[in-house]
């Protein structure tokens, strides 16, 4: 049986960052274990120095390839991608050594998923600005593994048990949120989300709502007119490809009517407006996974701690749940298959 639990990959991060320590501290709950197979992409030196931080009697095991895992609760499988110096590497410091070595795990564990080694990954935080330090061009995570994975159109999604946001824009200006949104953004968004919840989450008919952008939702044109010349045309769009979407609704009440179930997923239209009650609700379980993506990715929801990294109370919530969640979308996927 052992075999049949997917093969999830879990990228290390930022080395300088809380990645190492979350992934000793997840990887001790043996209750992972019984829903897949976790395998670290990073460095041994740094793995080992955080399991002495962290006071961990977790066995470290170096693997050349995905089949020599063990795979067993008490022993982690790594495959080292990197070999930093540590006469150049310390807790809370990013270096061009560590952006480059943070890439190379997110670029290793996709590749091994489009090969289908993998079944699916998870990557634990990076600091963008380094990382186009040492040369790779992204905004983050997505746009590096979307390029890689040759996906057109793609989308953020937050994801927890009582909430699942979409974005149609993701990290950009406030002041230029409007000019990005158009209906065919808001429909990809609408149409990507749904046929995620059905594939990825196994929800048999989605129920989605769409946020308004403006206050009230433009009230009838008062307050901006995104509403009735964007974002309903597109929900319409939507509603004929056969999507059980509403909206646009009001921002400021939508979330309450989610939270008490009346719909599996929202649409949102700017990164806050999705964010803020996301994290209200999911700030230490909560989930980010890449979807319209050939591959399942989840990663954390949060960055890299730099203020308490190698103290060795980070807390492992969210790379729990985005290992739970992608071993979960794989056996979906299987199941469509």
């Amino acid at each position: 049986m052992k075999n049949n639990k997917p093969l999830i990959g879990i990228t290390a991060g930022d080395p300088a960052g809380i990645g190492p320590e979350i992934i000793l501290s997840a990887l001790s709950n043996p209750a992972l274990y019984e829903l897949c197979r976790p395998l670290v992409i990073g460095d041994m030196g740094v793995i080992s120095t955080a399991k002495k931080i962290a006071g961990s009697k977790i066995d470290l095991k170096r693997v050349s390839n995905h089949s020599q895992g063990i795979y067993n609760h008490g022993v982690i499988d790594l495959l080292c991608v990197s070999e930093l110096d540590f006469n150049e590497t310390f807790w809370a410091n990013p270096t061009i050594q560590t952006g480059k070595a943070m890439v190379e795990y997110v670029i290793k564990a996709t590749d091994m998923a489009l090969k289908g080694e993998l079944s699916g990954i998870v990557t634990c935080p990076i600091n963008k600005k380094i990382m186009q330090m040492a040369g790779f061009n992204y905004n983050g995570h997505t746009e590096l593994i979307a390029e890689r994975t040759g996906a057109k159109d793609f989308i953020m999604m937050m994801a927890g048990d009582r909430l699942k946001i979409s974005l149609v824009t993701i990290h950009m200006p406030l002041k230029k949120v409007s000019d990005a949104i158009s209906i065919e953004n808001v429909f990809k968004t609408i149409k990507i989300t749904g046929e995620a919840l059905i594939r990825r989450f196994g929800v048999e008919s989605p129920k989605i709502a769409v946020a308004g952008l403006n206050p009230h939702a433009g009230e009838s044109g008062i307050f901006g007119n995104e509403e009735n010349d964007i974002i309903m045309p597109a929900i319409e769009k939507s509603a004929k490809e056969g999507f059980n979407v509403s909206g646009p609704f009001p921002p400021d009440t939508l979330f309450y009517t989610v939270l008490n179930g009346t719909y599996d997923a929202v649409v949102c239209m700017y990164h806050d407006q999705g964010l803020i009650p996301f994290k209200m609700v999911h700030f230490a379980d909560g989930v980010n996974t890449t979807l319209g993506i050939p591959i399942v990715r989840t990663s954390v929801d949060h960055g890299t701690a730099y203020d308490i990294a190698g103290k060795g109370n980070a807390h492992p919530g969210s790379l729990i749940a985005a290992i739970k969640m992608a071993a979960f979308q794989a056996n979906c996927l299987q199941k469509d298959v």
